[in-house]
């Protein structure tokens, strides 16, 4: 079973409920049509009724509930408790009533806060900044969780490295050059979700153009320092580091690298050291390899919203639901 089908599955096993604000695009309307056709979770739609159900004429959403801000009978409720969350920061009851009613995005997170959905799938439309201000600001960071960060789930065909060719790439997506504490937390966090997606054991590579003083300069002493904060705080990680890529997958160059190391050789979570690094590996390894790129999948805020690329298509949505899903089950 391929990794997306199994993520499917799983979803399907406990299912469970995600808000789709992004009503306005034919993508979404498709993805919501598909995930109710396989039945991988429930669905919230966030938009006019007439204008959707015209928009979908041919597409099936009869199981979908869809939540016009117009006219939502808990809108009062929610502006109350945005005014409550947000009143330290200026926030007024008009304000609260203004962004709930005219941004679907602020209304799928507090439907996400208040227990009516249980994460949340958007960007199709929205830039990552859009789709993450009102998580920030509404759900927060996980407990236990110093900073969010975004990951992609890497599946490269014919592959013996790694989970049988399944790897964790982090950060791939949001923070642009994270200190040695933040590269610890991703290292965390990146972790935790490789264990909550791919279901095994994760190993953790500190990757750098050095590999445990090959080279010397401030980007290689950044990466050094965050592996041994990581190892203070989680010790019952395997992780280790700085690796070069082919000391942390290739056994045979890990034992010639680094003898002694458990993580050498055996990575599958990969640790870049900022975002250029990790964007063009998860890219690369897309392109060249030919391999499967799930993401950007966020992780450590306090509930599960994932942001898509402006580019997906309705597969993609459909997917990065069932992930969401699965997400929400192991919190």
């Amino acid at each position: 079973m391929s990794f997306i089908d199994s993520i499917k599955a799983r979803a399907k096993s406990d299912k469970k409920t995600i808000v789709l604000p992004e009503t306005s695009d034919m993508r979404t309307l498709n993805a919501a049509h598909q995930v109710l056709a396989e039945g991988i979770a429930n669905v919230v739609l966030i938009g006019n009724e007439a204008k959707i159900k015209e928009a979908a004429a041919d597409l099936d959403l009869s199981g979908a509930t869809i939540i016009d801000p117009e006219t939502f009978a808990e809108m009062d409720a929610y502006v109350e408790e945005l005014v409550k969350l947000r009143e330290k920061k200026g926030m007024t009851a008009e304000k609260a009533a203004e962004l709930l009613k005219g941004d679907g995005l602020f209304l799928g997170v507090m439907m996400v806060k208040k227990g009516l959905a249980d994460g949340m799938v958007a960007g199709a439309v929205n830039s990552t900044a859009n789709v993450l201000r009102p998580c920030l600001q509404i759900l927060k960071t996980a407990p236990n969780t110093k900073l969010v960060s975004a990951f992609f789930v890497m599946v490269v065909p014919n592959c013996e490295y790694g989970a049988n060719g399944t790897f964790v790439f982090s950060d791939a997506g949001l923070n642009q050059n994270p200190n040695s504490e933040e590269l610890a937390a991703i290292a965390q966090s990146s972790a935790k979700s490789f264990k909550q997606l791919v279901g095994e054991e994760p190993i953790v590579a500190m990757l750098s153009h050095s590999t445990f003083g090959s080279a010397k300069h401030a980007d290689v002493d950044k990466v050094v320092e965050a592996t041994r904060i990581a190892k203070e705080e989680a010790p019952e990680l395997k992780l280790d580091g700085e690796f070069q890529l082919d000391a942390a997958i290739v056994p045979s160059v890990g034992s010639a690298k680094a003898p002694g190391s458990e993580v050498a050789g055996k990575a599958n979570v990969l640790v870049f050291p900022d975002l250029d690094a990790g964007n063009i590996g998860y890219k690369l390894t897309q392109r060249l390899a030919k391999a499967e790129a799930y993401g950007p999948i966020t992780q450590g805020i306090a509930k599960p919203v994932n942001d898509l690329s402006r580019g997906c298509s309705a597969e993609d949505i459909v997917g990065v639901v069932a992930i969401t899903a699965v997400q929400a089950q192991t919190m």
